[in-house]
């Protein structure tokens, strides 16, 4: 995509004060032009604006738990920066969590490198994990791989997204069920192809700026137990349907 259009979109909450540092540093040290995007803020969402896009059992594997005004608002939050893409014409978009510390240089060139592959339709995840998203190679430079994944991993740290991915995801995400990274984990989203670049290059810094914004806090030991063997049967479920064969096309 050489001459390609790309900017950058943080995502960040605005009562979220103690992360408007971070933003700065990223506004300075990201190698594109970059805006802010405003996040929803699941404290004020209106029940009625959540009920306009929360469905129950849209999909399988039926996502175990109900979600969160703080879930639902992450997921308006990145359909918020996927318009963003669209409606300024750009053929990419790099977007980003408030929590993300990119690793310079390497973060720069792995940018470049995924800019010189990517496709219209491609959604490029930037992990932080060294052990997620494995899967076959599609294009490679040095130490540098394009990834297709046989399941993407979790997490919305980071990732760049071509146009034609994000008017793809904005259809496909009029309503949803389970969290973002969740929905992005299920197969077959029309229009979309899922890749996965490394070597890792950002890492996630949340502790570091008071903890997650999103997910519910001071569980009781029986709330967590119970998650944890329903995640559990749900991660399965899911991980079942990624080894299915692939429809051709």
């Amino acid at each position: 995509m050489s001459g390609a259009t790309v900017s950058a979109f943080v995502i960040h909450l605005q009562r979220a004060e103690k992360r408007r540092p971070q933003v700065e540093r990223l506004r300075a040290a990201l190698p594109m032009p970059t805006q802010i995007v405003d996040g929803v803020d699941g404290r004020i969402l209106p029940d009625a604006e959540a009920a306009k896009v929360y469905r129950h059992r849209l999909a399988a594997p039926t996502y175990p738990f109900p979600l969160l005004c703080t879930e639902i608002a992450c997921f308006l939050s990145h359909r918020k920066a996927w318009q963003a893409i669209v409606d300024s014409g750009l053929d990419s978009g790099l977007v980003l969590e408030d929590d993300v510390a990119p690793e310079q240089p390497l973060f720069d060139d792995v940018c470049r490198f995924v800019l010189r592959h990517i496709q219209p339709g491609d959604y490029v995840r930037l992990p932080y994990r060294t052990h997620t998203d494995g899967g076959t190679a599609v294009a490679t430079e040095g130490t540098m791989t394009l990834v297709d994944p046989r399941l993407p991993g979790m997490g919305m740290q980071a990732q760049i997204i071509g146009r034609g991915a994000a008017q793809a995801l904005l259809r496909a995400t009029e309503t949803f069920d389970r969290p973002v990274d969740a929905v992005l984990q299920l197969d077959g989203i029309p229009g979309v192809r899922m890749l996965a670049a490394r070597p890792v290059c950002i890492r996630q810094i949340a502790e570091q700026l008071g903890g997650t914004v999103v997910q519910k806090k001071n569980k009781s030991l029986g709330e967590v137990l119970d998650r944890e063997v329903r995640r559990a049967w749900y991660r399965l479920g899911v991980w079942c349907r990624s080894r299915r064969p692939r429809s051709a096309g």
